[in-house]
């Protein structure tokens, strides 16, 4: 334990987001989105052995019969971690997300301030999206923690594993962690629901049952809050759709229209000046006109209303890009490389110099008035 809380403290120090341990390589740790050795020496099996076995625990025997364990771990003077260990042909290897220790809040992660109304809602479903880590775990958190500053409410989270401890304040947050306290997603929501909670806070929404709850829920005025490994706001629609029978996809899509409240899609980008990470964010909030394309299968029509709905809070991609690249953050080739229509940024970036207005003159050199 004490040589995983130094690994843990060195790679902080490093400002690392994740920390890989394998037979036959030095340890390994991402830092803005590069692997780098966190020191020289390479380690044997014997010795990633002795520094993984004692962080498995009871999860032994899941990774004696499957191969693999999912864990999340306080380590003492070093902070929590999320991970995984499984066992490979060189031995048993472990990757570890270096977790925060309590829950950041919307202005430490430098996000749009109009993330923060999604949590006005008491009713409806918001749903984060995104690649594996780029924010979403993270950015639920900051989001609960809102709602446990400013509410007494009961909020049931769902996790796998349980990634941020929410400390006591306003609310009673009961955190529960498949594998640990539930067999699986699905069961622990129908179980929610007769625990009298508020808010509803599943780590994903994985698949049909789960997401077929999740959507009960939040028809019956339950605020649901989840995360989908979707890139963009457009798919998570089509995917939360497309995960049932053609039969049963109009009646989704009613449901899916009164329900959803609002999509937030992230991507976790290197600062221009090495010194970590800043998310670009879609947020796609749940107006009148979005369950009209919802309902009517109209969602090539949604890069229109997002043109649009600037009055109400959305936020496409390509402007938060841009905002950016002009604050300084980023550089305008990793703009370039994130966004879905690399041409329109440019245009965005690269406005056509204004043309002067021409002044006609008279016969004499007078300004020709007439």
């Amino acid at each position: 334990a004490d040589s995983v809380a130094a690994l843990v403290r060195a790679a902080r120090k490093r400002g690392a987001s994740d920390i890989h341990i394998v037979a036959g390589r030095p340890v390994m740790v991402r830092v803005t989105g590069t692997l780098a050795p966190l020191e020289p020496r390479v380690m044997t099996a014997a010795e990633v052995e002795a520094v993984l076995l004692p962080l498995v625990g009871a999860g032994a025997v899941l990774l004696n019969t499957r191969g693999y364990v999912d864990l999340a771990i306080d380590v003492p003077d070093a902070g929590r971690l999320r991970g995984n260990v499984s066992r490979t042909q060189s031995g048993l290897k472990g990757s570890f997300r270096l977790a925060y220790p309590r829950p950041p809040t919307l202005d430490e992660l430098h996000l749009p301030k109009e993330i923060a109304k999604v949590v006005n809602h008491h009713q409806g479903l918001v749903v984060l999206a995104g690649p594996s880590g780029h924010g979403k775990t993270t950015t639920l958190a900051a989001l609960v923690d809102l709602i446990n500053e400013s509410r007494a409410h009961h909020i049931l989270t769902i996790e796998d594993p349980v990634e941020i401890v929410h400390p006591r304040k306003r609310a009673v947050v009961s955190q529960r962690e498949v594998g640990r306290h539930t067999n699986s997603f699905a069961a622990a929501l129908k179980a929610s629901l007769r625990e009298d909670p508020d808010v509803i806070v599943i780590g994903e929404l994985r698949d049909r049952e789960t997401v077929e709850i999740a959507m009960t829920a939040a028809e019956t005025g339950h605020l649901v809050m989840a995360t989908m490994s979707t890139p963009s706001a457009a798919k998570t629609i089509d995917r939360l759709i497309d995960m049932f029978p053609p039969d049963d996809q109009s009646q989704v899509r009613a449901s899916l229209a009164g329900a959803l409240r609002a999509i937030i899609a992230m991507r976790l980008l290197p600062r221009a000046d090495g010194s970590g990470l800043v998310s670009a964010v879609e947020l796609l909030t749940g107006v009148l006109p979005l369950a009209a394309l919802i309902r009517d299968n109209r969602l090539f029509q949604l890069p229109n209303l997002m043109q649009r709905g600037r009055a109400f809070g959305m936020i496409r991609l390509d402007d938060s890009l841009a905002e950016l690249v002009r604050a300084g953050a980023i550089d305008e080739d990793t703009a370039l490389r994130a966004s879905d229509n690399r041409k329109e940024l440019h245009a965005v970036l690269h406005p056509p110099p204004a043309i002067a207005p021409v002044v006609k003159k008279g016969l004499f050199g007078r300004k020709d008035e007439r």
